[in-house]
């Protein structure tokens, strides 16, 4: 399937002469600088709309693969967060910060709390790797993050619906696990009161900016 049939949805709930969000218009690598290394990228959005939340992206295939996860990425391996999948998204969407109009689809203020690569690290159970899209579909993807904030390994597994293990109609929904070792931030941040790996401005102040209506796709999406 193309990058354009990928992204109907989320296009189909925009109203781009109205909205900040990036639309997708330019191609996979001209969205963000390439990834060191060619590793692929990731960005977490923390998302003031009707509740708020973190939104978990991570490119595959030349668009983001998102879930919503309400509690946040957590450094501490005994944390389990709901991951709740939502459309795909833009490349354009990595840099992308400020107020997306209220009565809008997820209306409210957007920050980057964390962005970076991620090494893809799944493995079949005879320890041959697995391609990340594939893994996704099965169900279960093992990766490796290089954040700003967050480092290490990490897991994103369906426990219901998608076609394995739950039934059709049931909604899928994943957890998002911090495993093995490595260098944390020591929990998840107070929303409200944590800063941009961009810009530094907390949700407030992006809200309150005189620009935060603007998105400029030529100057790194400041919003």
């Amino acid at each position: 399937m193309g990058e354009k049939d990928e992204l109907r949805a989320n296009r189909e709930k925009r109203h781009f002469d109205r909205t900040t969000e990036p639309g997708g218009e330019r191609t996979a690598r001209d969205a963000a600088a390439p990834g060191e290394e060619g590793e692929p990228t990731f960005v977490v959005q923390i998302h003031d709309a009707s509740t708020v939340h973190f939104d978990f992206r991570l490119e595959v295939g030349g668009v983001l693969k998102s879930w919503a996860v309400p509690k946040g990425p957590s450094t501490d391996p005994h944390d389990k967060r709901l991951a709740i999948p939502t459309e795909d998204h833009p490349l354009d969407y990595l840099e992308f910060e400020g107020v997306i109009p209220e009565g809008d689809y997820g209306g409210g203020t957007v920050i980057v709390w964390d962005t970076g690569t991620y090494r893809p690290i799944s493995h079949d159970k005879h320890g041959r790797p697995v391609p990340f899209g594939q893994a996704i579909d099965d169900g279960h993807a093992v990766f490796e993050l290089h954040g700003r904030k967050l480092h290490g390994r990490y897991a994103l597994t369906r426990f219901r619906g998608g076609g394995q293990g739950g039934g059709s109609g049931e909604k899928p929904m994943w957890l998002l696990v911090r495993t093995g070792s490595g260098r944390g931030t020591g929990g998840t941040p107070d929303p409200q009161r944590a800063r941009s790996a961009r810009s530094g401005r907390t949700l407030r102040q992006v809200a309150e900016s005189p620009d935060a209506r603007r998105w400029h796709p030529d100057g790194g999406g400041r919003g």
